[in-house]
């Protein structure tokens, strides 16, 4: 159990918002079709990973009241570095004025709960505040000519800052996964698209999210019935509807954002935590259950104490 506590938090959005109606102009699509089959209607396109997570990642700062020389640690999941090289994170660090350590992780869809546990155990290693960034630019790397996959992704950044402390753990329990075997159903090469099979993905992701869940439950010492919100990856509401089926947890209890966000890959648990958190939906004490699947086949769980800052 580790002793740090989410004290920032903000997201960042790009200005252009495409909805469904503009996709069927340029696919063969509709409003309906994609609603049905995703609970998507718009999402935010034409961002970039750097830009949307300086803002998130400053607002998150200001909120917790740091000052850059503060953070001892930027870690920045993305799936669509601006670059080959450098890591996108050391261009975030130098525009926020941070003089830390900087790394860019990629675990696909799952990499915000996969930097939260990592950030848990530097923690635990002795540092005292992280930035944790979720950053994704799907829509660079979409073929708007295939409607299969252009009607699902989005852009997005979300942003949290952690703080050790000596109070009551806050990370209960966790779980993090990879199936290789599964690499080809869901990639995109070098240059490439993305490219996805979308039977199989839905099938495997329930899977995935199910085994993952239960997992971190199991090691948090938790019934379903104890979880006050899940947060899951918002890739597609009916993966969600038949994850909660199986973990026997009602849909009223999850943070939904994907209908205006579309999938954000890594951005998506944090878009979805902080609208939460805005609508005053977590409270002090509540246990959130954070899961998710990605390419890979990664995917990743985990429990968390709310122990929100003093005001």
């Amino acid at each position: 159990m580790s002793y740090g506590r989410i004290t920032g938090w903000a997201v960042n959005l790009p200005e252009r918002v495409l909805t469904n109606d503009d996709l069927s102009k340029m696919v063969d699509t509709s409003d309906e079709w994609i609603k049905a089959r995703s609970g998507i209607s718009s999402r935010h396109v034409d961002g970039k990973v750097t830009e949307m997570s300086a803002v998130a990642g400053r607002a998150a700062m200001e909120m917790a009241g740091l000052a850059p020389d503060q953070i001892d640690l930027l870690l920045l999941t993305t799936t669509t570095p601006g670059q080959r090289l450098p890591a996108s994170a050391s261009v975030i660090q130098h525009e926020l004025g941070l003089s830390c350590g900087a790394m860019d992780m990629n675990a696909a869809c799952s990499g915000f709960v996969y930097g939260l546990v990592t950030a848990m155990q530097f923690m635990d290693g002795g540092m005292e505040r992280i930035l944790l960034i979720g950053s994704d630019a799907l829509s660079g790397i979409v073929d708007w000519t295939d409607r299969a996959t252009c009607v699902l992704f989005g852009d997005g950044a979300g942003a949290v800052v952690l703080e050790r402390t000596s109070g009551q753990p806050s990370l209960l329990g966790w779980d993090l996964m990879s199936d290789g075997s599964a690499a080809s159903i869901l990639y995109c090469d070098h240059g490439g698209t993305i490219v996805m099979h979308g039977k199989e993905v839905f099938r495997r992701a329930v899977m995935a999210m199910t085994n993952s869940a239960q997992n971190a439950m199991t090691r948090a010492e938790v019934a379903p019935d104890e979880i006050s919100i899940v947060v899951p990856h918002q890739a597609n509401v009916r993966i969600i509807e038949a994850s909660l089926k199986r973990l026997e947890i009602p849909m009223e209890k999850t943070a939904i954002v994907l209908d205006r966000t579309g999938n954000t890959s890594a951005a998506s648990i944090p878009l979805a935590l902080v609208d939460a958190l805005d609508k005053d939906r977590i409270t002090p004490g509540d246990l959130i259950l954070m899961v998710g699947f990605g390419a890979g086949m990664s995917s990743a769980a985990a429990v968390l104490r709310w122990d929100p800052p003093t005001a």
